[in-house]
């Protein structure tokens, strides 16, 4: 009988052991969840928990800063990479500013696709660990992030469509009396730049570029306010559309930021921040640089973007 009895307290124990012993598998930091693919987030230090990998979010549909193809193949022999949790490529501006980066850390890339409206929320929430999108360093922006220096120099610019009556327009002024109706994309400083267009009505604006090149085409606006680079790639597949340009002193001034765009982690990430920093400071990333990637990404991105 007493062996009996230790041989079922041995039993319970093994048992309780085994159960204790799934928990652990499944532990995660306190306050922290297991993030999208299964990844823990960062750690309260900004501290990337997932080692030798640069996850990077963006739309992949911000041509010529970032695009989703279908292969990896690229024109003059550059490589798409692959977009987390998908079949797609991604690849642009933005893509091969990201892979320099990567390279010098000695790191794997990792593309996270995410739409522009929860691009600063997905990021906050361990999804990947910084963007590299096209991202304006606005002064509400500075608030919530840790940015880099500049790794583009955008000019803003108004794109219109061919016979409106638009297209000879040289200066911000010359809009004063017309009501011209104005979209642009949504969470972005272009919506305050807007305010700069003499007797401009508002129109809708619009989740991604390509819909307010589109809102233009087909009449809904009269211009889109988007930056010279993007207007550039759109007007490659959209010949009924013309980019104006201004006098020297006669365009927008920016004052919030959209001039300089930048790479931005976490606020409490500045140890991610400043090795990102370390490697553009290593390749000597200056305008020259920029010009030449983003002429080649304006010339290799597919048709359909």
């Amino acid at each position: 009988m007493k062996k009996k009895v230790i041989g079922l307290l041995a039993a319970a124990v093994l048992a309780a052991g085994m159960v204790c012993g799934c928990g652990e598998g499944k532990q995660v930091n306190a306050g922290t969840e297991p993030s999208a693919g299964g990844q823990e987030e960062a750690g309260a230090d900004g501290e990337n928990t997932k080692d030798g990998v640069l996850r990077v979010g963006m739309e992949c549909a911000y041509a010529p800063f970032n695009w989703t193809q279908e292969t990896p193949e690229v024109p003059g022999g550059g490589t798409a990479v692959p977009i987390y949790g998908s079949s797609y490529y991604a690849y642009g501006y933005d893509v091969m500013m990201a892979q320099k980066i990567a390279d010098y850390l000695g790191m794997e890339l990792e593309i996270h696709k995410v739409e522009w409206d929860t691009i600063g929320l997905a990021m906050d929430s361990g999804e990947y660990d910084c963007i590299i999108a096209g991202m304006g360093k606005t002064p509400e922006r500075e608030a919530s992030y840790a940015f880099t220096e500049p790794y583009y120099y955008r000019e803003n610019c108004l794109t219109v469509k061919v016979g409106s009556g638009l297209e000879d327009i040289t200066s911000l002024a010359d809009f004063a009396g017309r009501n011209i109706v104005v979209t642009t994309q949504t969470g972005t400083g272009w919506v305050t730049l807007q305010e700069q267009i003499p007797d401009k009505v508002a129109g809708a604006n619009y989740a991604t570029t390509a819909e307010c090149f589109m809102a233009v085409s087909n009449g809904v606006a009269d211009a889109a306010l988007i930056d010279r680079p993007t207007a550039e790639s759109a007007l490659l597949t959209n010949t009924d559309l013309v980019m104006l340009t201004f006098a020297e002193g006669e365009g927008f001034v920016d004052d919030n930021g959209m001039t300089n765009v930048c790479i931005a982690t976490r606020l409490n990430d500045t140890a991610l921040r400043d090795r990102i920093q370390e490697a553009m400071d290593a390749m000597e990333w200056d305008k020259t640089k920029m010009d030449e990637m983003m002429s080649t990404a304006i010339a290799v991105q597919p048709a359909a973007n």
